[in-house]
């Protein structure tokens, strides 16, 4: 049940396109413009979405442009292309539109279904409703002579009844009273569930809901799917639309909803490694990037300082001092400070581990060391950290990734090749295989 059953290990990037609009001269202006996106500002999943982003009295008209836009230009899209279509848990009538809506998307004469890798189901129920919509897939399937399970769904996450579902999946998969192996996201939709849920903020704005992010990724793991999170509204705010996937990531959800091509971008690159290995220093709660000068790392804020006196040092991390000596001080900076890995990093540790292992060795030690500038003060720091065979299991997610990006994704082997190099890029594809 763990193994995955299709391509993708991983996706990014979830982007939403509203299918037609009234008033424009061409109603599916917008369709055509996202179906035109390449390299890092084209998302892993397309999704025209002919739910919440069109309104209902265009949503017909919707499904006959996603039809007609993905039957001219679908052949050269890079990503994987979804539609959302209507459903809701407690509406027949909102659930036989969806099937409709997926018919005429899926229908053969009508040019796209060789394009379309599956449906977006919202607003789902406990796991009967989601066994509701799977039998829709295979009755679209059988009615154009498509095989059972070869069109995806995937499903969002807006209400309690749904993530309670998220346990049972694992019992339902692989019955051959359905076709639910053809699961493929599991995508949370915070707006809707924080309403389903009744929440209240003072501010009126969203709670953060990381129980839910937390058991979207475990529904995920558990049952070979993929996380993705919900939209983030604040579309200016990329710091904090960054520090979200950060979080996400540290959960094991790599995906992320996006609004704009601008947001496409951010998550595209948020989870691979950095082109560039940085020192982070905790600076009274807060963390900070060191500055490289020169091959020194150096701090240059106001919450720490270092003074070198006759007897040792005072070190003074958010005013409060620490008289120490020069082994105490190493250790009081490496209680500080942490190495983020570079993707050249990661490959050279791997490999050096690989060699280790070729030789007969099982364990070894790196060491990350670096000069490090406090206050014109300069001292030298160096952490060892033991790899075994489950560090490099571990540490083999984020080449994992960059794999399945490289193999999926040619449009951006110019993007990766100038962001790391031809030779890095080279070097992790044969790492780990």
């Amino acid at each position: 049940m763990d193994k995955r059953l299709h391509d993708r290990t991983f996706v990014r990037t979830f982007f939403t396109t509203p299918t037609a609009e009234q008033g424009e001269d061409d109603s599916a202006k917008k369709l055509r413009s996202a179906i035109g996106l390449r390299g890092m500002q084209a998302p892993d999943v397309w999704v025209p979405d002919n739910e919440d982003a069109t309104a209902p009295n265009m949503r017909d008209e919707g499904a006959e442009n996603i039809a007609d836009v993905v039957a001219e230009d679908g052949d050269d899209f890079p990503g994987e292309i979804h539609p959302r279509v209507v459903w809701h848990r407690d509406s027949p009538e909102t659930r036989y539109k969806g099937f409709q809506h997926m018919l005429e998307i899926a229908d053969p004469e009508n040019g796209a279904i060789d394009n379309i890798d599956g449906f977006v189901i919202p607003e789902v129920g406990d796991i009967d409703d989601w066994k509701k919509a799977d039998e829709f897939f295979t009755i679209v399937e059988n009615e154009y002579g498509l095989e059972e399970g070869s069109l995806a769904m995937s499903v969002i996450i807006e209400s309690g009844s749904a993530e309670l579902a998220m346990g049972k999946l694992r019992d339902e998969m692989g019955k051959p009273t359905n076709n639910l192996e053809r699961m493929f996201l599991l995508v949370d939709g915070e707006v809707d569930y924080t309403k389903d849920m009744r929440a209240i903020t003072p501010t009126g704005g969203l709670p953060s809901w990381p129980e839910l992010r937390h058991n979207t990724s475990r529904g995920a793991s558990a049952n070979g799917l993929i996380a993705v999170d919900g939209p983030y509204d604040d579309i200016r705010d990329v710091e904090g639309y960054n520090e979200r996937m950060t979080d996400n990531q540290a959960k094991g959800m790599l995906g992320i909803w996006s609004l704009t091509p601008g947001q496409v971008v951010e998550a595209n690159q948020s989870p691979l490694p950095p082109a560039e290995g940085s020192w982070l220093i905790d600076a009274d709660g807060r963390e900070v990037e060191l500055e490289t000068e020169g091959g020194v790392e150096v701090y240059n804020g106001e919450r720490i300082s270092l003074e070198e006196t006759g007897s040792g040092y005072v070190l003074s991390v958010g005013g409060d001092d620490l008289e120490v000596d020069e082994d105490e001080l190493r250790q009081e900076l490496l209680d500080l400070l942490d190495y983020v890995p570079s993707l050249d990093d990661i490959v050279d540790s791997m490999e050096e581990f690989e060699a280790a292992k070729e030789a007969g060795k099982g364990a070894i030690a790196m060491t990350q060391s670096a000069t490090v500038r406090i206050d014109g003060v300069e001292v030298d720091i160096a952490k060892d950290r033991m790899w075994d065979e489950a560090t490099y299991q571990a540490l083999q997610t984020p080449i994992t990734l960059f794999q399945d990006v490289y193999e999926n994704r040619p449009d951006q082997h110019d993007d990766l090749a100038e962001l790391y190099s031809e030779d890095v890029v080279e070097r992790a594809m044969e790492v780990g295989n």
